[in-house]
């Protein structure tokens, strides 16, 4: 049962009117009597299979994921204000952003490009990075919980958020999330993972820049029949994004792209770049790019260099002052001696006196005399 327009909850935040709708609930924008400001409030619905036990545990995990939330402080994930308990379900109180989700942008807009699609891609790896870091898992990213401003892209809708490592809701014969989006383990009954929020990303964005869903199955049961058959993911408008989805969409989650590679691949593809582009040949690009100290000194081989200032006739002047030249010390044995100072010629061969007395003998029958050193010259 839904709640009527106008419903003040907790005595505070006034239901003004749905701004969202989904399989677990619906948004609100609603007005805070207390400070005067508008929020967001979710209205968790939940479903009627459920008996008494499991509708109490799944209250509970929701208020307390809820409030677990507001431990995570990032510009792409959503600030949960409170979590409040009325009428035997949680809401959640939330901040209100005027955007678009995901999922209403690509009806509107068509496929995204790559790169935009990057980009998007790149910061809610952010805010699943910041999440998980925590021991938060999303469990239920897809484009509609994916809202899109000018400036950011903001994960909203932890209302199925789970501590990694807490007993599954799966064990009891439910899954949740969204068909399309949900991990093959997930889907076969293997608990929520890192790995799992990677592989929803992953057919979120194969979605925005496709714009279709993944294999265009309704149901996640069909979905994965056709992933593990072997069939080829179709990727018609993928790009440069194509390795990205590869990576991320990957049936084991053992071997699937993990999250530091992927938001480095991201990053290129959003700055118009390879997702491929090996790290060595962008480091060489970074050296390559970098000058040389002393390059203009030096030319290539077979090249004059070309000094600033200097110019051929009809061609433009190389702007920039001229190089301030560098004093280069003239060696000692050919500095001009001051004026009135008369100094003794340098010795040819400078030798020490020891080794000239220990040499003598050779030194005479070896080499003529105008090449001995001096002390055996005066002594004949």
């Amino acid at each position: 049962m839904r709640a009527p327009s106008g419903y003040l909850l907790a005595a505070r935040y006034r239901l003004v009117e749905p701004v969202g709708r989904g399989g677990m609930g619906t948004v609100w924008r609603a007005r805070d009597e207390l400070l005067g400001g508008e929020v967001a409030v979710k209205e968790v619905r939940l479903p009627l299979v459920l008996d008494e036990d499991l509708r109490a545990e799944l209250c509970a995990r929701t208020e307390r994921e809820g409030r677990a939330t507001t431990m995570v402080a990032h510009p792409s994930v959503i600030t949960v204000f409170d979590v409040v308990t009325e009428d035997d379900r949680p809401w959640i109180i939330m901040e209100l952003l005027r955007a678009r989700s995901l999922e209403q942008l690509i009806k509107e807009e068509g496929p995204l490009p790559p790169r935009r699609a990057a980009e998007i891609g790149r910061q809610v790896l952010g805010a699943l990075r910041a999440v998980h870091a925590k021991g938060i898992l999303h469990r239920d990213v897809k484009p509609s919980n994916v809202l899109v401003t000018e400036e950011r892209a903001v994960l909203t809708d932890f209302g199925l958020a789970a501590l990694e490592g807490e007993v599954s809701i799966t064990q009891a014969g439910i899954v949740l999330g969204s068909a399309g989006y949900i991990a093959p383990e997930r889907v076969l009954g293997s608990k929520a993972s890192p790995a799992a929020d990677l592989w929803s990303l992953g057919a979120t964005l194969y979605t925005a820049v496709e714009g279709r869903g993944l294999h265009g199955r309704r149901t996640a049961a069909a979905a994965l029949a056709a992933l593990t058959s072997g069939e080829p993911i179709p990727m018609e408008k993928a790009g440069p994004l194509a390795p990205v989805l590869q990576g991320l969409l990957t049936i084991d989650p053992t071997t699937r792209l993990d999250a530091v590679r992927a938001s480095l691949m991201l990053a290129r593809v959003a700055a118009g770049g390879s997702a491929e582009e090996p790290l060595a040949r962008a480091a060489g690009k970074a050296v390559r790019n970098t000058p040389m100290i002393g390059a203009a000194q030096f030319p290539p081989f077979g090249r004059r260099p070309q000094h600033r200032g200097l110019h051929r006739a009809g061609s433009a002047p190389i702007a920039g002052p001229p190089p301030v030249p560098t004093p280069v010390p003239m060696p000692r044995a050919h500095r001009r001696p001051a004026e009135g100072v008369h100094r003794k010629p340098l010795d040819p061969w400078p030798t020490p006196r020891p080794l000239v007395r220990f040499m003598s003998p050779f030194i005479r029958l070896m080499l003529p005399r105008r090449l001995w050193p001096r002390e055996l010259r005066k002594r004949g």
